[in-house]
This record gives C-alpha cells, sequence and structure tokens, in this order.
C-alpha cells in the first residue's frame, strides 16, 4: 500500500511512496495554542509566535436580537444574552468566547487572522 506524492512534482515525477516512509515525512506536532499541525523543522518559531501573539479584544454587549447559533456552545444566541463581538464581527456568548481564549488566540470561524 502506497501514497502517491506529487505536491512538489510534476505529474512525471510522480511517485508511489510506502505508507510507512509517509509516516517520517509527516512527523509534527499539533500546536496547543493554535491546534495547527506543525512540522518538525517549524516548531520552534511557531510556538514562540503562537505563544507571544496578543488575545483578540471584544466589545461585550446584551443581544437584543436572535442571531443564529454560538458556534462553541452551539446553542442560540437568545435577546438578553451577554456576548462578545470581535473585531471581525463574529459574534458568541461572552462566557464560551472566555473559555475560548484560555486555550486559542483568534476567532473560531476566522483562525488564521
Amino acid at each position: 500500500m502506497g501514497i502517491i506524492v506529487s505536491s512538489c512534482l510534476n505529474e512525471s515525477e510522480a511517485e508511489v511512496v510506502p505508507v510507512h516512509r509517509v509516516r517520517r515525512v509527516f512527523y509534527g506536532l499539533k500546536c496547543p495554542v493554535c491546534s495547527k499541525f506543525i512540522l518538525p523543522d517549524d516548531i520552534e518559531c511557531h510556538l514562540v509566535m503562537c505563544l507571544t501573539k496578543p488575545r483578540l479584544s471584544y466589545n461585550e454587549d446584551v443581544l437584543a436580537d436572535e442571531k443564529g447559533e454560538c458556534v462553541i456552545c452551539l446553542e442560540e444566541l437568545q435577546p438578553g444574552d451577554v456576548i462578545a463581538r470581535l473585531p471581525c464581527l463574529c459574534i458568541y456568548h461572552k462566557n464560551c468566547i472566555d473559555k475560548w481564549f484560555q486555550v486559542n488566540r483568534s476567532c473560531p470561524e476566522h483562525p488564521g487572522d
């Protein structure tokens, strides 16, 4: 059993690589801050950048109208709920985003921003 490797090769140079060799190539680490997969050569730099990146700020407000669901807890956002509005304009329950920010430093829906 093998995997076709062609990301850096043109079609004529693509080859089938045994699975046991692929696992070694893709060995890495899941970042505890942003949950992205990091290759071994990038771990130190990535962790420094992730750990020093400031947490997003948000505006706290009381929701006036229904706005769908909070993608963190998957419960409906109801009028009267205390919400947090991030700079990207995403809205979450304030308690949900506070817990999210304990382990993440970006919007749940826009992690690359």
